[in-house]
């Protein structure tokens, strides 16, 4: 689904198609681009089953599905929430005061005898 969206063109038709039903041709025109290049486009949505086409006639009528785009929506939110979280805690720990470690300890002491021997 994500590969589907994976381009500025595709993301354009589905959001087209998500405000209104729309022929391809009426989409092909458009875009500065082939009318097949388009359809293959369309093709991609549709093989990602972000997008529902059919036929009226001599024309390809295509519109958004709404249930794909809730589920995709959905997993968007999930994966949201999850790196928040992440976010958040890494935030936490680079807001807590830096405690001395071992091998601090060990840099310290070894400047000390390197400048009483000098």
């Amino acid at each position: 689904m994500f590969h589907a969206l994976a381009t500025s063109t595709r993301r354009d038709i589905l959001r087209r198609t998500i405000e209104r039903e729309q022929s391809v041709s009426t989409l092909a025109s458009e875009y500065e681009m082939s009318f097949a290049a388009v359809q293959k486009h369309v093709s991609v949505l549709e093989a990602a089953n972000l997008i529902v086409k059919r036929a009226e006639g001599r024309e390809r009528l295509v519109r958004a599905n709404p249930e794909m785009i809730a589920r995709a929506r959905a997993l968007l939110a999930r994966y949201e929430e999850l790196w928040r979280s992440r976010i958040a805690r890494l935030d936490d720990l680079l807001a807590e005061p830096s405690r001395p470690t071992a091998s601090d300890a060990t840099d310290t002491s070894s400047t000390s005898r390197t400048e009483e021997g000098d």
